[in-house]
């Protein structure tokens, strides 16, 4: 298999951005330039993503706050789904709405049940600036929610109620990350 032809086979990994980090619960800015800068960004993504053991990752989550994820993941059906979106837009999340275990790269190790829609519609464009058209449904469903929530400057625990919100945040500020990145203050 010749060299890049892997995605993320030629990008580095960079360092996770983690809870409470400004850059996490902000907006990012759209994408205006389209080219190499662009295409390391996604295999650098890419190579973090599976460095973490990621099924997602938007690039706010590596510290660029700029509307761009990339995806490797299954649907319920373990059907696989990769590839990258900049400016995407979440354009429909519909069907039944699912409470399910959701985990985040900016928390690691934890994890708590949130609830999101069974179908997602997400459109945008690709690295060359050629419209992308996603649907998942199931867990791609809740994947692609997860990353359009990232670019809006959410991360899942803001989706959760009270209690749990509380939990996922305490759980935080004891996680050995926690205290260093001032996760719980969210």
């Amino acid at each position: 298999m010749r060299h890049g032809s892997i995605p993320g086979s030629s990008g580095h990994v960079r360092p996770m951005t983690l809870l409470g980090d400004p850059v996490l619960h902000g907006p990012c800015e759209d994408v205006t330039e389209f080219g190499p800068e662009l295409s390391r960004l996604i295999e650098d993504m890419f190579a973090t993503m599976y460095a973490a053991e990621g099924v997602g990752l938007a690039a706010n989550q590596i510290g660029v706050p700029q509307r761009v994820f990339v995806y490797d993941c299954p649907d319920d059906e373990d059907r696989r789904h990769l590839g990258h979106v900049v400016n995407p837009r979440l354009v429909a999340a519909d069907g039944i709405a699912v409470r399910g275990p959701e985990g985040c790269l900016s928390l690691p190790g934890l994890e708590a049940p949130t609830e999101r829609f069974d179908r997602a519609l997400v459109e945008g464009v690709d690295r060359n600036g050629e419209p992308v058209r996603i649907e998942g449904t199931g867990w791609f469903a809740r994947c692609l929610q997860h990353e359009c929530d990232h670019l809006e400057g959410q991360v899942y625990p803001d989706r959760l109620g009270n209690w749990r919100r509380g939990r996922v945040l305490r759980a935080a500020r004891r996680a050995p990350w926690g205290a260093a990145s001032g996760a719980g203050r969210a």
